[in-house]
């Protein structure tokens, strides 16, 4: 269980995101100099060099929005003119991709905080520019929500696996539609009919909650609250749940820690943006107060889960469930051990987490909550504070990783395997190292008094 840090404060951090932005700079330009970009988007590394992996297009938003990302925190100007420029040149496919649920990703991590920083006065304003970064965002939210699957119950985007999957990822994603909605954009379908992007979103955030997170509330004989399954499965014909599954994790029954990750941050996130809307908009969809308490019971559920289920310093295994687990005698007790001999970290998975924690306890702060809060604003300050320091942050020169310890999919065993290991260590992904940036600079804002960072402020 983890160990909670009450002595740590935003200002106390100050001297480690100092150092980790300095150290970020150095890792994009060694991508920049030496990633070979005709092997497509970089994925995870292969012993410190950045290796590509055809399954979906899913991270090269987070490789040139880790550079603007950079900017923002440094003010380096060549960091905004790469990420500007790679975004033109690289990223228009991935506006118009079909195949894929990760919109959220690639083009919120681009044209999405492009147009955040221009609206929040970090680069000059251009009437142009910003009609570009807005339709661009408009585009991505129609063409998300085209992925969709009717439920008895509503519907969701549904993953690459086919119209009867639903991949609890795809939660954050959902900033996709929320964002084109914002900036007055709709879907239209055959018929001329008009789909209302929010509702969609809603529709998708309330079916992961119902199906994709557990409560303790005997689902089923393992029913652990705040447990999540990475994929639920429904059949087609007739909209009913029919099972939980998993891709990347040990099993449907068990919970892959980076699919948890993805709940809590894009939970909290949410409850964030349906909280600037009007009451009215949301009538519609049953009301403030409904959804609310909703989304409030999978954040604290899936948050209050973590905490019980990742070693004292936050940093979790690949899967609560993982078969070897049992091998490590106490392991929850202790500090996570990256170079033990018989189950993955990952470290991604805390990057993404704790943003989750800081979010929601900030919410639960401001809002509804102030104790309950603060036990995961200190949560996620905790997690922060030890990814930000060895052995998680990446110090060595020539590798291109930022953070490491990640694991991409360890079922299918495509992640490196060090000489003599029987599991992964010591290497990086991309979705790692940019959510790690990310959870830096929503911190490091917070401690110059800047405006507070959500996906949404590029709207307004």
């Amino acid at each position: 269980m983890m160990h909670i840090d009450e002595r740590l404060t935003p200002a106390s951090l100050a001297p480690q995101l100092d150092h980790f932005w300095l150290l970020s700079g150095e890792k994009i330009r060694l991508i920049q100099r030496e990633y070979d970009e005709s092997k497509g988007s970089p994925v995870f590394t292969r012993m410190g060099k950045y290796s590509s992996r055809g399954w979906t297009e899913w991270t090269q938003g987070f490789q040139f929005g880790s550079a603007l990302l950079q900017f923002d925190a440094t003010g380096e100007q060549e960091m905004l003119s790469h990420g500007r420029e790679k975004t033109l040149a690289r990223m228009a496919p991935h506006l118009t991709h079909t195949g894929v649920h990760d919109h959220g990703f690639n083009n919120i991590s681009t044209y999405g905080n492009l147009l955040r920083l221009m609206q929040e006065g970090k680069i000059p304003f251009q009437e142009w520019e910003k009609n570009f970064y807005e339709l661009a965002l408009k585009v991505s939210g129609a063409i998300q929500a085209t992925r969709w699957t009717t439920t008895r119950e509503g519907g969701f985007i549904h993953s690459f696996n086919g119209a009867h999957s639903l991949f609890v990822d795809t939660l954050r994603s959902c900033r996709s539609l929320m964002v084109s909605h914002l900036l007055g954009h709709s879907l239209s379908t055959e018929g001329d009919v008009v789909v209302n992007l929010m509702e969609r979103a809603i529709q998708h955030i309330t079916t992961t909650a119902r199906h994709s997170i557990y409560y303790g509330e005997g689902r089923d004989r393992y029913d652990q609250r705040g447990r999540t399954a990475h994929e639920a499965i429904f059949n087609v014909k007739d909209g009913n749940f029919r099972c939980p599954n998993s891709q990347q994790g040990y099993s449907g029954f068990t919970t892959w820690t980076r699919g948890l990750a993805w709940a809590m941050t894009g939970f909290a996130e949410e409850l964030e943006c349906f909280r600037q809307l009007d009451e009215a908009e949301l009538l519609p969809f049953g009301g403030w107060v409904s959804l609310s308490e909703s989304m409030l019971k999978a954040a604290r559920a899936v948050c209050d889960f973590y905490i019980a289920n990742t070693p004292t310093d936050g940093i979790p295994y690949w899967d609560t469930g993982a078969p070897l687990l049992h091998r490590m005698g106490d392991y929850l007790n202790k500090p996570s051990d990256p170079f033990n001999g018989f189950e993955p970290v990952d470290s991604s998975a805390a990057a993404i987490g704790a943003q989750g924690l800081l979010r929601l306890g900030h919410y639960l702060i401001r809002h509804d909550d102030p104790e309950g809060g603060h036990r995961y604003w200190q949560a996620g300050l905790t997690v922060l504070h030890n990814l930000l320091q060895e052995p998680y942050l990446s110090l060595r020169k020539e590798h291109q990783g930022l953070l490491l310890h990640s694991v991409y999919h360890q079922p299918n065993g495509w992640d490196y395997l060090p000489e003599g290991s029987p599991i992964p260590y010591g290497e990086s992904s991309m979705w790692g190292d940019y959510h790690l940036r990310e959870a830096a600079l929503y911190l490091q804002k917070m401690n110059r008094n800047e405006r507070y960072l959500t996906f949404f402020n590029c709207t307004r």
